[in-house]
């Protein structure tokens, strides 16, 4: 009976057949461990005999013919099947094989975050951001019981109802509208037949045209093209490469139409946004171009999803706030309502994005047949929903499945040929070269970790000004910027771009060797001890002696203008003890009558600290 439509099943009679696909493999394995037992005459292990499994160690025992060495590798054999029956009689069928992955990886991460937020308080914030920001958390909702309904007060009185009313009919008739929209016109000012070699005019055309011979290296210095353009990279960098690849002349894109929606989306990133502005988008535009250049991934895309992809890059972030997705839901922000709280960001970007294509002369797709155009929509959607960094991990786990199964499968050729599968690669394409940053040269990446961490700060600003909790590593009085980027770069980026490696090996060694030199860069950065401005803040229950210092130069009398105020903090972990000038910090652990010592100096606690002056 063929595998494509049914497998008889064993345990029941003949009539009864399996249809599904995920039954038919464990039936088929069944027959093949006990075709085999019966070929070897290994025993069966009595652990795995159940109902729907024959006891077959009755069968007339066929080793004794074998060798020593055949018979331990039949029995290996058998235990190897056994095993794998039993992953899959376990696994949950309503599941997917990336769902599992997912949750395997979840699991790992937990314990690991877990693990460094026990070793001190910055690196339990770490932790929670982390945790916060990358993992898919299912929301807990929690449903209150009203046990006495007479005396409950509602929600809305009467008064504020009225209130409210009036309110939501004004605010009604906007809510099918696209917010963000801006009413700009720059098709005017585009001319066809003069149209510049990268779409606008700039004055620096030498300098631009060296800083673009580097567009397709990873190194390729996105500020600096930011400051020759006058703020306009994502239109230059985004039409060069259209232009380079041949995309406008495939599917007869008019250039003057291209520029003008360029400049129109660029208009609708936030220039006062320190990080999700224009130049984030270009970065994101330039690293998927050089991602999809990799030769283990050459021929596999059609054009079209070419212009996808790039195009995706280019809108992923249009007119974001410069506040995160938890922020919004968290306060109720129209965009969250609208968008039920699923993605709002890249939900809105997508709308946007397409919104604009209406706009007059922005139609880039006009040329584009009914069903390329769905197609190209349907990838660009499946792209930048990709971009919610809560779907880090589903992601990471889709990839790294498809790289092992590679591997298993013993084939170093990438086959996709299907949708489910091309996607797969093309949504980590834009997942890696989102988080991107910390692979660039470290001077790249230390001024992308300024601008985020400037962006985060003034979102824990305004959620201290609104009395909320602030968000891990958005307080701007205790974040601790080398940790995080080291914690970032371990459990976050390096996992994600060690397994892009996999698949397209050798082609990203460069990228991981700047991942490991920057890690390290951060790591070094990293103070010995925490600052006493933060273990002030830390340790609630500290204590605070005031003494006076002894300076004693030359061991002889010394006079009182050599005696100045210290101040010693005693805290969990250590001693400080600092003047405006100095601080230094003392083991603690002894009594307070017994030495101390630091720079193999002793020192001793009493009325007044002796101390050779440094």
């Amino acid at each position: 009976m063929s595998r494509n439509s049914s497998i008889a099943s064993d345990s029941h009679n003949n009539e009864d057949v399996i249809v599904t696909p995920f039954a038919q493999i464990l039936a088929s394995l069944r027959n093949v461990r006990k075709n085999y037992i019966a070929i070897t005459g290994i025993p069966a292990n009595s652990n795995r005999q159940s109902p729907r499994m024959p006891n077959l160690s009755s069968s007339k025992p066929a080793t004794s013919s074998m060798d020593e060495p055949l018979q331990k590798l039949a029995s290996d054999t058998l235990e190897e099947l056994d095993w794998c029956m039993e992953q899959l009689e376990t696994m949950q069928t309503h599941r997917s094989v990336s769902d599992m992955a997912t949750s395997k990886f979840k699991r790992m991460l937990r314990r690991e975050l877990t693990s460094s937020s026990e070793a001190s308080k910055s690196g339990n914030q770490v932790s929670e951001y982390l945790f916060q920001t990358f993992l898919d958390k299912e929301r807990e909702i929690d449903i209150p019981i009203q046990h006495n309904r007479e005396n409950a007060v509602s929600p809305t009185h009467n008064t504020q109802k009225n209130i409210n009313h009036q309110k939501n009919i004004k605010r009604g008739n906007d809510m099918s509208k696209i917010k963000g929209i801006q009413k700009l016109k720059h098709h005017d000012s585009v001319l066809e037949e003069d149209l510049p070699k990268y779409g606008i005019l700039v004055t620096k055309q030498e300098q631009l045209d060296k800083e673009m011979e580097n567009v397709e290296k990873w190194s390729f210095d996105i500020f600096k093209v930011n400051e020759l353009t006058n703020c306009r990279p994502l239109t230059v960098v985004t039409y060069n490469l259209l232009q380079e690849r041949g995309l406008l002349k495939t599917f007869q894109i008019p250039g003057k139409t291209l520029v003008t929606y360029l400049m129109t989306l660029e208009d609708h990133y936030k220039k006062n946004i320190k990080y999700h502005n224009q130049v984030h988008a270009a970065d994101v535009v330039q690293s998927i171009n050089y991602l999809l250049r990799a030769p283990a991934l050459e021929n596999v895309f059609t054009d079209l999803e070419i212009l996808a992809a790039i195009f995706g890059g280019a809108i992923h972030d249009v007119d974001h706030p410069g506040l995160n997705n938890q922020f919004l839901v968290a306060t109720s922000s129209e965009l969250a309502i609208m968008y039920n709280d699923e993605s709002v960001l890249e939900n809105h970007s997508l709308a946007v994005a397409f919104k604009l294509i209406q706009c007059e002369n922005c139609n880039i797709f006009e040329t584009l047949t009914t069903k390329q155009f769905q197609t190209l929509r349907k990838i660009s959607i499946d792209m930048v929903l990709a971009t919610d960094m809560s779907k880090h991990m589903s992601l990471l786990a889709d990839l790294k499945t498809m790289v092992e199964t590679k591997k298993v499968a013993g084939s170093g050729v990438l086959l996709l040929d299907n949708y489910t599968d091309r996607i797969q690669v093309l949504k980590n394409v834009i997942h890696c070269a989102d988080l991107g940053n910390p692979a660039k040269v470290l001077s790249t990446y230390r001024k992308w970790t300024d601008q985020i961490m400037e962006e985060f700060f003034t979102q824990g600003d305004l959620e201290r000004e609104k009395k909320m909790d602030i968000s891990p590593m958005m307080d701007r009085h205790n974040a601790s910027v080398e940790k995080t980027q080291v914690g970032f770069i371990d459990y976050i980026v390096h996992p994600l771009w060690e397994t892009w490696a996999d698949l397209v090996y050798p082609d990203a060694q460069n990228i991981l060797d700047n991942l490991e030199e920057n890690r390290d860069w951060y790591q070094s950065q990293i103070p010995n001890s925490p600052p006493s401005q933060e273990l002030a803040t830390t340790a609630e229950s500290s204590e605070k002696f005031q003494f006076d210092l002894l300076l004693d130069e030359d061991k002889g009398d010394v006079g009182d203008e050599n005696v100045d105020a210290f101040e010693l903090q005693i805290t969990e972990d250590d001693l400080v003890l600092s003047d405006t000038d100095s601080v230094a910090t003392l083991v603690k652990g002894e009594s307070s009558n017994s030495p101390f010592t630091t720079n193999d100096t002793p020192l001793t606690i009493e009325s007044k600290l002796t101390i050779p002056r440094l």
